[in-house]
């Protein structure tokens, strides 16, 4: 590709199109019409007929079913961004925090970021699938650790907010770090790419800084914060964007909107359903983005 003549601008605008070129074929040949198609439905009722199917136009009546008709989808739609704005900040901080320590030189590094990377194998779909299939068990033991170990873990709990409360720890503070601790499984079984991007930005940021650092003084705390967190502050706003994306892809809601297109034949409604998901989904990416951009540094 000739370059000359082109402003930087348009060097940049041509790379990052040839970057997204493939999503972008992928999403004009397999996503765009199936996308069509699902707006169709969720203002049309569908019925089947000999033929094929049938649209009757309906307006908006399918998404006001799905606000104030349908008895769950309000609430657990409202449960998941509860549930997903509880855990963002866990997992980033976890993420943060672990991508840290694996970025110290020490014998057996390897092997610990593999294994803080195995609950990403372990999720994917097809360990899930041979686990359903009754050729593996990984769950079985896990949950007859947490039966036989609950008690201790509930007495280890509750003495830890006595502890928190005597010092003065504000009560919701107190709560989000129970509910953290309650949650240290799927924390860590969602932190695994999470931690590999903050690693990748650990070592991008040059040793140089730290040196001099040293030089003037700093101590390890003013370090991070005043070179380290500003340096992986653009991979905070890219982790945010994935653990929400990725919160919401497993979310109940799901659940809900296949049942009603699968079970109740009711794909019209199931359609309302998925749009205004994907609509909520959507206003919150480009808010908490808008929102983080604007305290983002780049060097």
């Amino acid at each position: 590709m000739k370059t000359v003549g082109m402003s930087f601008r348009t060097r940049r605008t041509l790379l990052g199109l040839a970057f997204i070129s493939p999503w972008l074929i992928g999403f004009l040949l397999l996503f765009a019409a199936p996308l069509i198609q699902s707006l169709r439905f969720s203002f049309s009722k569908l019925s089947i007929a000999p033929g094929g199917y049938g649209l009757e136009p309906v307006g908006w009546a399918n998404f006001k079913e799905s606000l104030f008709v349908h008895a769950s989808f309000n609430r657990v739609l409202v449960d998941s961004i509860a549930q997903m704005a509880l855990n963002v900040p866990m997992i980033l901080f976890f993420s943060l925090f672990t991508a840290t320590l694996l970025n110290q030189k020490f014998r057996g590094r390897a092997l610990a970021r593999s294994v803080f990377f195995l609950p990403v194998i372990l999720a994917s779909s097809a360990v899930a699938a041979a686990e359903s299939a009754g050729l593996i068990n990984l769950m079985g033991d896990a949950n007859a650790i947490e039966a036989s170990s609950g008690a201790g873990v509930s007495y280890n709990i509750l003495s830890m907010v006595r502890m928190l409360s005597d010092v003065g720890i504000p009560a919701a503070f107190t709560d989000y770090i129970v509910e953290a601790i309650l949650r240290i499984y799927d924390i860590i079984s969602s932190s695994g790419v999470q931690i590999l991007i903050f690693l990748a930005a650990l070592q991008s940021v040059p040793g140089s800084m730290y040196e001099v650092a040293r030089i003037e003084g700093a101590t390890a705390y003013e370090s991070f914060w005043k070179i380290t967190f500003p340096m992986v502050s653009p991979l905070i706003l890219t982790n945010v964007i994935y653990t929400i994306i990725d919160s919401f892809a497993g979310s109940p809601v799901t659940k809900i909107i296949y049942e009603t297109a699968f079970k109740t034949q009711n794909f019209g409604l199931s359609s309302a359903m998925a749009w205004l998901y994907t609509l909520v989904v959507g206003i919150l990416l480009i808010v908490i983005g808008w929102v983080l951009s604007r305290r983002i540094h780049y060097n």
